[in-house]
């Protein structure tokens, strides 16, 4: 994977963690316990600190950067979706950013708070606990339900394992032709959420 000594700072990263191989570590970069950091995410810790607490995962093409002096973290059991961009931000521990939301600088994101798809949440914004924030600019929606709660800790737990079973199993190899007879869809762990969503409404 191409990580990055610079200015005297040499990247982290806990043995538990999983970094994918295409992902970029430079400098102040601090990747904790059980991680994962997906393909093509850039955690550039050339001017301020990037960090991820135990647990946390930042998806495919993810960036993560600061100002000189200034920290980006992403709490314990965070989970940071495909796409997204974090700039001196904070995110609380079990918050959940949405795929390609966009957290500016001095904004913290409150525990278990959930940032919607394509949000932008401008600077210096203060995202209590646990609350739906969505659209452009960010705005606090309202209260998360306990459906809501439960199906962001599953995804959190999913992608733990994913970097438990991507550090024994994933394996560099040339494709094959064509299918086999009968593949099946993996079709291991949680539902999106507007499943869970109508199946609440229905009882």
């Amino acid at each position: 994977m191409p990580i990055y000594s610079y200015a005297g700072y040499t990247p982290v990263v806990d043995p538990t963690a999983f970094v994918h191989p295409t992902a970029t570590l430079i400098g102040d970069a601090i990747v904790g316990a059980r991680c994962y950091v997906g393909p093509g995410a850039s955690m550039r810790g050339d001017f301020g600190r990037v960090e991820l607490g135990a647990g946390a995962n930042l998806q495919d093409n993810c960036v993560m950067h600061s100002y000189p002096g200034r920290a980006a973290r992403v709490g314990e059991n965070g989970h940071v979706g495909h796409g997204a961009v974090l700039h001196g931000c904070e995110v609380g521990r079990g918050a959940l950013i949405g795929i390609g939301a966009v957290i500016m600088d001095n904004v913290l994101i409150g525990e278990e708070a959930l940032v919607a798809a394509m949000s932008f949440v401008k600077e210096g914004m203060q995202v209590p606990p646990r609350v739906l924030v969505a659209g452009v600019p960010g705005r606090i929606m309202r209260e998360l339900t306990a459906v809501e709660l439960e199906w962001k800790a599953d995804g959190v737990l999913q992608y733990q394992e994913l970097a438990r079973r991507c550090l024994l199993e994933l394996r560099p190899c040339e494709p094959l032709c064509a299918p086999e007879e009968g593949r099946p869809v993996r079709s291991v762990g949680t539902r999106p959420l507007a499943e869970l969503r109508e199946a609440e409404r229905t009882g």
